[in-house]
């Protein structure tokens, strides 16, 4: 069974040099603050993986061929992002973003997905990946090892990208302490 709706296995994964590398820099300089068994952390890495990576690893789930049922078919949906305004603390309604969630069950535990944009492989292997490492599947710790350096990178990348911005940053007196 596979998770890409047309019969095809995905590619069993090999370790690249730049995955090698990175989960070297992880162990040596990066120490991971998300951790993928807490489900909220495991949700964040599963939106931020791009679809292949999910599809792989739900395949390797699913070679097994456990026991799975589709609980939410995975169907775009617009989502409101509420963020809170800086100055008064107060909700604020920013907008509305494009989402596709998935839920599933897997060997009787649930999993549940919900991925950026409209991507439905993506959603429905997240699930997937989700519902293994809640049930403690074979791959939990492979899995695991994969968002680890998946979060890795993206602390790398932010590190790089403050790093480009923050000589642009401004600073603004305001006349409010002044009488």
């Amino acid at each position: 069974m596979t998770v890409d709706g047309f019969g095809t296995d995905v590619e069993r994964y090999t370790e690249s040099t730049e995955r090698i590398l990175m989960r070297s820099l992880w162990r040596v300089s990066i120490k991971c603050m998300v951790d993928p068994h807490d489900r909220a952390d495991r949700f964040e890495l599963i939106a931020a993986s791009e679809e292949a990576t999910l599809a792989r690893m739900a395949n390797e789930v699913l070679e097994g061929d456990p026991p799975l049922s589709v609980r939410q078919e995975p169907r775009p949906k617009l989502l409101m992002q509420r963020v809170r305004e800086p100055v008064e603390r107060r909700p604020f309604n920013l907008g509305e973003v494009l989402v596709t969630p998935a839920e599933v069950t897997l060997s009787e535990v649930r999993g549940f997905a919900m991925v950026p944009g409209k991507a439905e492989r993506a959603a429905l292997s997240g699930a997937i990946v989700d519902a293994a490492v809640a049930a403690g599947h074979e791959l939990t710790p492979a899995i695991v090892e994969a968002f680890e350096d998946l979060e890795a990178r993206r602390r790398v990348s932010r590190r790089q990208r403050w790093a480009e911005s923050k000589h642009t940053a401004v600073e603004f007196e305001t006349m409010e302490d002044q009488q």
